[in-house]
C-alpha cells in the first residue's frame, strides 16, 4: 500500500465517521422533536379532559351569561362555586336588531 492509497483511507474513513456522526446528531433532533411533540400533544390531551360541558349562552345585559340548570346538576355547580370560562364567539348579533 503506498502512501497516496493510505492518505486516500485515512480521508475516506474520516469522512464516513463525520457522516455517521451527522447521521447521529440528526436522529437525536429528530427523536428530540418527536418527544416534544408527543408531550404537547399528551399536555394538550389533558387539558381537553378537563372540559366536562360545552353549551352556548347568549351574552345578557351587563355581560352576563347563564350555565344551564342540565350542566349546573350534571357538574355540580351551585351559587358561590368557582369556575372556568373559556368563550368563542360563534355568532354575533348585527346592531340595531333584536
Amino acid at each position: 500500500m503506498t502512501e497516496s492509497d493510505s492518505n486516500s483511507f485515512d480521508a475516506l474513513r474520516k469522512a464516513v465517521e463525520q457522516g455517521n456522526e451527522a447521521q447521529r446528531e440528526f436522529m437525536k433532533k429528530l427523536t428530540s422533536v418527536q418527544q416534544d411533540a408527543m408531550n404537547n400533544y399528551i399536555s394538550t390531551m389533558q387539558n381537553a379532559l378537563h372540559f366536562n360541558a360545552m353549551f352556548k349562552t347568549t351574552v345578557q345585559s351587563g355581560g352576563r351569561i347563564s350555565i344551564p340548570e342540565a350542566e349546573r346538576v350534571a357538574l355540580n355547580i351551585e351559587e358561590g362555586d368557582l369556575v372556568q370560562v373559556i368563550v368563542t364567539p360563534i355568532l354575533r348579533k348585527k346592531k340595531g336588531t333584536e
